[in-house]
């Protein structure tokens, strides 16, 4: 009789599995003699001692079982995708995703028609990269069915059997391959699985823009994108991601900005900073008028193409020629920048500005600007429309531009806070508007 293997101590100690929840979740799908383990990132994640965000779980439970066995144990259980096999199954208000093992019957590149199974083996091999077919069960015994383990260990990011197959089960797994080799290797991507890679980068056309930018985003602020980002540079990736070639110097230079700037920047608020977005502009060499063709492109919300729109236009009076080096604007025309656009928008025109000229990435003049216009607090304008009625002005559209030219005024003065100063200014306003 063989012996159980032991099971993994950094498992087997895990927050997260030692957590009466999970405990709860497997107890319930393991009866009536059914298997669950943990499967994926909380296993990858824990033997790398990284966080841990979500639990996804793996049974030979059907779908329609699952939902039994979770509701006879008090669980919640949400049929979130059955035609693919998964339940999310909600334990004190915390989600488990649980999916019923499969096999692909048939693929076509985007979306899988699957059958399901009770061969662990036959699920692990439908997976992309060895290291994410790592499953654990509530004892913390660790499942490799595919070698998964050993490239962990190694930091190497390898597809499952045959990358050609796995890439047209789902092209999205040529841009994965970059993003999980920047996540998670050690700067030195599978060469079988980057051959694969470019031979199907065809492949990529048939995949939705809502995809790609999910997986491109990512990518872009993932540790160490840049090596990956090079190589698609080098084979024609990008292109057919964003349109054009791509800017792998200015993206490289603005990673390289953004990390040695990250402690200098302002709280974190809708747009983070040094982030996704301008590494893309980077990329791109975003002009305002390419806003619309990312945005297009990528089906970039109206938020993230506004920032994108304000954080070039910053860019361009900040590095007028990218071909120099210099000193970065004053720092009046950097808070006139954070008034109108916000100081997101301000910090990352700056970074991009920074990367698009020859100002070396840790210039300390560079670096000062950024520190002070990330803590500048934009101020308050302290008049409206009722000021300028009470000048005498009748109600309509003159009162408007008197306040847009007054607010103007304000923001080309550096923004005084003399009160009379203001007063008197209104004042001449009403009289030249009068003429």
């Amino acid at each position: 009789m063989t012996a159980a293997p032991p099971p993994d101590r950094r498992l087997a100690a895990a927050e997260w599995l030692t957590a009466a929840t999970t405990r709860r979740v497997l107890a319930a799908l393991e009866r009536e003699g059914h298997t669950a383990r943990i499967v994926g990132g909380a296993v990858r994640n824990t033997l790398l001692g990284r966080a841990v965000t979500d639990i996804d779980v793996a049974t030979d439970a059907l779908p329609e079982q699952v939902m039994r066995l979770a509701a006879s144990a008090g669980l919640g259980a949400v049929p979130t995708g059955l035609k693919h096999g998964t339940v999310t199954v909600i334990a004190d208000h915390h989600p488990f995703e649980v999916t019923t093992l499969r096999r692909d019957v048939d693929t076509d590149g985007r979306h899988a028609t699957v059958a399901f199974t009770d061969d662990w083996q036959a699920d692990a091999a439908r997976r992309d990269f060895t290291i994410n077919a790592l499953y654990c069960d509530a004892r913390g015994v660790l499942l490799d069915p595919v070698g998964g383990l050993p490239d962990l260990e190694r930091r190497r990011v390898r597809f499952i059997g045959d990358p050609h197959a796995r890439i047209r089960e789902d092209y999205l797994r040529i841009l994965r391959f970059f993003r999980f080799s920047a996540e998670y290797g050690d700067g030195r991507l599978d060469a079988e699985g980057l051959t694969a890679c470019v031979s199907e980068k065809a492949g990529l056309a048939r995949l939705s823009a809502e995809r790609v930018r999910s997986e491109l985003l990512k990518l872009l602020v993932a540790p160490a994108s840049h090596p990956g980002i090079e190589a698609m540079g080098r084979a024609g990736l990008i292109t057919p991601l964003i349109g054009r070639a791509g800017n792998v110097v200015a993206f490289e230079r603005i990673t390289a900005i953004a990390q040695r700037g990250a402690r200098t920047y302002p709280p974190a608020g809708p747009v983070q900073v040094g982030g996704a977005l301008v590494r893309l502009a980077a990329l791109a060499d975003a002009e305002p008028v390419d806003t619309a063709e990312l945005m297009q492109r990528l089906r970039l919300s109206r938020a993230e193409a506004d920032h994108i729109l304000a954080l070039a236009k910053i860019a361009g009076f900040a590095c007028p020629d990218p071909s120099m080096a210099g000193r970065p604007p004053s720092g009046r025309t950097l808070r006139a920048a954070a008034y109108r656009h916000g100081t997101a928008a301000a910090c990352d025109g700056l970074l991009l500005a920074w990367a698009r000229c020859s100002t070396a990435t840790d210039d300390a003049h560079w670096l000062t600007a950024l520190a002070e216009i990330a803590k500048w607090p934009p101020p308050v304008f302290a008049f409206s429309g009722a000021d300028i009625l009470a000048h005498g002005v009748a109600p309509g559209k003159r009162v408007g531009e008197i306040l847009r030219r007054l607010e103007d005024w304000w923001i080309a003065a550096d923004f005084p806070t003399d009160h009379a100063r203001l007063a008197a200014e209104l004042t001449r306003l009403v009289m030249v508007s009068k003429e």
